[in-house]
C-alpha cells in the first residue's frame, strides 16, 4: 500500500525559504512531484522529477523553486526560495508508480505574508 507523508509547510515572509519533503513507501515510483491549489484556483502543477532525473517546471517558479529526489529514502523535496505572497497555497505530493498508477498526500499549508 503507498503512503506519503508530507512535512514542510508553514509561514514565511515574502523574499523567505521554505523546504517541503515528502516521504513515499509501498512501491516504486517512476515520477514524483509536486502541485498546489490555491483558495478558488484548481489544482496546478508546481514541479516534478522523472526516474531519469528530468524536471519540469511552472514558469510562475523556475530560478526560484528546486525539484530533488533521495532514492535511498524515497523521498521528494521542493526547496522554495524568494517566496512570493502569490506561492501561498495548499502544496501537495503527488506520486506514480511504475504501475501507472497516481496518489496524493495530505497537503501542506504554504502561506507567504507581503
Amino acid at each position: 500500500q503507498v503512503q506519503l507523508v508530507e512535512s514542510g509547510g508553514g509561514l514565511v515572509q515574502a523574499g523567505g525559504s521554505l523546504r517541503l519533503s515528502c516521504a513515499a513507501s509501498g512501491s516504486i515510483f517512476s515520477l514524483m512531484g509536486w502541485y498546489r491549489q490555491a483558495p478558488g484556483k484548481q489544482r496546478e502543477l508546481v514541479a516534478r522529477l522523472y526516474s531519469g532525473d528530468n524536471t519540469n517546471y511552472a514558469d510562475s517558479v523556475k530560478g526560484r523553486f528546486t525539484i530533488s529526489r533521495d532514492n535511498a529514502k524515497n523521498t521528494v523535496y521542493l526547496q522554495m526560495n524568494n517566496l512570493k505572497p502569490e506561492d501561498t497555497a495548499v502544496y501537495y505530493c503527488n506520486v506514480r508508480t511504475v504501475l501507472l498508477n497516481d496518489y496524493w498526500g495530505q497537503g501542506t499549508q504554504v502561506t507567504v505574508s507581503s
